[in-house]
């Protein structure tokens, strides 16, 4: 087989020197090339967790303007609804004074017809009284009789004028 001194041996150390120093260069290269492989996956999956923070801070923006805008909506309608019940009360308290003021005015308005009707009655009763005094005085008195009453009547008036 292989002897020392031959050159057969020789050439086999010199292959396996060969063969042990391209195989650490290979493997120098192959393990840069993963290492390099490594480091682009790892710059790859830090950038996904800086994207997915991102994306976990953006939803989380996003739940908070959501609540903000529902409170806000919220907050909207109440003071829509208190705004609306005050317009009611407002509403109801304005008619309950217009009726008021309408009722007034018909009993005001009642009471001046009521005023006149009974003016218009005593008016009426005051000529049929005038008139019935007349022809009852036609009737009864005398020329002489008529003349005494005018006469007292003439002395009385200047009393009545004072």
């Amino acid at each position: 087989m292989f002897t020392i001194g031959s050159g057969e041996f020789w050439v086999a150390i010199a292959f396996l020197i060969a063969v042990v120093l391209v195989w650490r260069k290979a493997l120098t290269v192959v393990g840069g090339l993963l290492d390099e492989r490594a480091q682009r996956i790892k710059g790859e999956l830090d950038e996904a967790e800086r994207l997915r923070e991102d994306a976990e801070r953006a939803l989380a923006e996003y739940q908070r303007k959501q609540r903000d805008a529902l409170s806000e909506a919220e907050g909207i309608i109440a003071q829509t609804r208190a705004e609306a019940e005050r317009y009611g009360e407002r509403a109801a308290r304005e008619l309950k004074e217009t009726l008021e003021r309408r009722t007034r005015q018909a009993e005001e308005k009642i009471a001046q017809e009521e005023a006149k009707a009974l003016g218009e009655v005593r008016s009426v009763a005051i000529d049929l009284a005038i008139g019935a005094a007349r022809r009852i005085i036609a009737e009864r008195l005398d020329a002489k009789a008529g003349g005494a009453l005018i006469d007292d009547a003439i002395a009385a008036l200047p009393a009545q004028l004072h």
